[in-house]
């Protein structure tokens, strides 16, 4: 058990990586706070942890709104006494993202609000708790695109990865005294919902698999696992990183120096 008597709070834990990591942690002995916007989809997740003998509880929140993030975080303290793993994963990517032309003001801040405010809030709220808890791990969702940038236009997607990016190092500078790791976990493209719903044909996928030297997609699945080492003891000398994940795609485009 990897994480034995840990508790970890997951954001966007009603699908994808969330939902995944959620169900992973569990059953590695953590006791899970689930939060999603979607009521449906994160208790669906809860009932998937207690139906296997887990520990998990559900809250309701909107991660762009700091009164939210609070009761996220008091839930956790409230409920299961502590917190020692927050992993803000919650994130969105528009329809209506494109380039800086065509993306409209509010798609823009929208964007923003879930995927670097919402990261923002999260760890305003949680970094009090890990304290508490005597230290812990945070692990931020970010993305291969803040590494490469895409070449199929999502200006404020990519843009709002690459905040998360500079916040995670910064944070984990100011708090390793503290024994809070903070890490930035750059999944590469995925068969979830969030990437599928843009390659809805196969010509699409193809594409965009031929990009990735391991020739497909990653899963959900996968992310979890690595979201499980940063959450781990194991990953106990590991702060500041982008933790890449992504089948090779960085490593075949970036120039080395």
């Amino acid at each position: 058990m990897r994480l034995q008597d840990k508790v970890a709070l997951i954001t966007g834990a009603g699908s994808g990586i969330g939902r995944e990591t959620a169900l992973l942690f569990a059953a590695q002995g953590a006791a899970v706070v689930a939060v999603d916007l979607n009521e449906a989809s994160g208790e669906e997740t809860v009932h998937a942890i207690t139906n296997r003998g887990g520990r998990a509880g559900f809250v309701r929140a909107d991660v762009s709104k700091a009164e939210d993030c609070r009761a996220m975080v008091d839930h956790a303290e409230t409920t299961f006494g502590k917190l020692n793993v927050l992993f803000n994963n919650a994130g969105i990517s528009h329809a209506e993202d494109d380039d800086a032309v065509n993306t409209t003001e509010a798609v823009w801040d929208l964007t923003f609000a879930v995927n670097v405010k919402g990261v923002f809030l999260g760890c305003k709220y949680g970094i009090p708790a890990l304290r508490r808890a005597g230290g812990g791990s945070i692990i931020n969702t970010a993305s291969f695109v803040a590494l490469l940038g895409a070449a199929t236009p999502q200006l404020a997607y990519t843009a709002s990865k690459g905040a998360v990016l500079a916040l995670s190092r910064e944070l984990a500078t100011v708090h390793a005294r503290e024994k809070i790791r903070v890490n930035a976990l750059c999944p590469g493209p995925l068969n979830t919902e969030l990437l599928m719903k843009y390659l809805d044909t196969e010509e699409k996928r193809q594409r965009r698999l031929v990009h990735i030297p391991m020739g497909r997609f990653g899963e959900a699945r996968e992310m979890a696992y690595a979201a499980l080492y940063l959450a781990s003891d194991e990953s106990s000398f590991v702060t500041g990183s982008e933790f890449t994940v992504d089948g090779g795609i960085t490593a075949a485009y970036v120039t080395p120096e």
